[in-house]
C-alpha cells in the first residue's frame, strides 16, 4: 500500500545557462508544524548527450537557508489524487541559491549530466526539514560549460 501525502514538484526542459554558476533546481519550504522529507530525486538533460559534452557536476541538498524567492513558483501535486493540496510550497530553477540563514548539507555528490540522476532515499536516510529548518534546497553546485536543458523531479512527503 502506497504512502499518503507524497508530492511530486517537478520542471519541465528549463535551461541552465553554461558559467552562471550555482542554482537551487528545487527550493522546497515546509507549513507551520508539518514537517517535510525528500523521499527521491530524479534529474535529466536532453542537451548533453554527446561524449564531448559529457560533465560531471556537484550537487548538494541544504537544510537551513531561508527562500530566495528568484525560482518559478511550483504547486506540489499528490501522487494519491485523493490526498489534499500539499500545505509546503516549492520553487524549482532558482539561478540565485538561498543564502540567508545557516546552511547545513545534508547530502553531497557528483553525477554525469549525461546519465542523469536517480535517488530513492531510504526512509531512515531521507533529508528533513521542518518550519524552524527553513528550506530544503537540492543546489546545482558546478557552473556547467555548456547550456543544459534539464528536467527534474522531487518526491516529498509531508510528516
Amino acid at each position: 500500500m502506497a504512502q499518503r501525502g507524497v508530492y511530486t514538484v517537478v520542471f519541465d526542459q528549463q535551461t541552465v545557462a553554461a558559467s552562471s554558476g550555482d542554482y537551487d533546481l528545487f527550493e522546497l519550504t515546509p507549513a507551520d508544524d508539518k514537517a517535510i522529507e525528500i523521499v527521491a530525486l530524479k534529474l535529466s538533460n536532453k542537451s548533453e548527450v554527446g561524449d564531448t559534452q559529457e560533465e560531471m557536476v556537484a550537487y548538494s541538498i541544504v537544510r537551513g537557508n531561508t527562500t530566495s524567492g528568484n525560482g518559478t513558483s511550483t504547486t506540489p501535486r499528490p501522487l494519491d489524487p485523493n490526498d489534499g493540496a500539499a500545505s509546503f510550497t516549492a520553487e524549482t530553477v532558482g539561478s540565485t541559491p538561498a543564502s540567508s540563514g545557516t546552511a547545513i548539507t545534508l547530502v553531497a555528490d557528483t553525477f554525469n549530466v549525461r546519465a542523469g540522476l536517480n535517488e530513492i532515499y531510504p526512509e531512515l536516510m531521507r533529508p528533513k526539514a521542518s518550519q524552524a529548518d527553513t528550506t530544503l534546497c537540492v543546489r546545482l553546485l558546478t557552473a556547467l560549460a555548456d547550456d543544459a536543458t534539464f528536467s527534474g523531479t522531487v518526491w516529498v512527503r509531508e510528516l
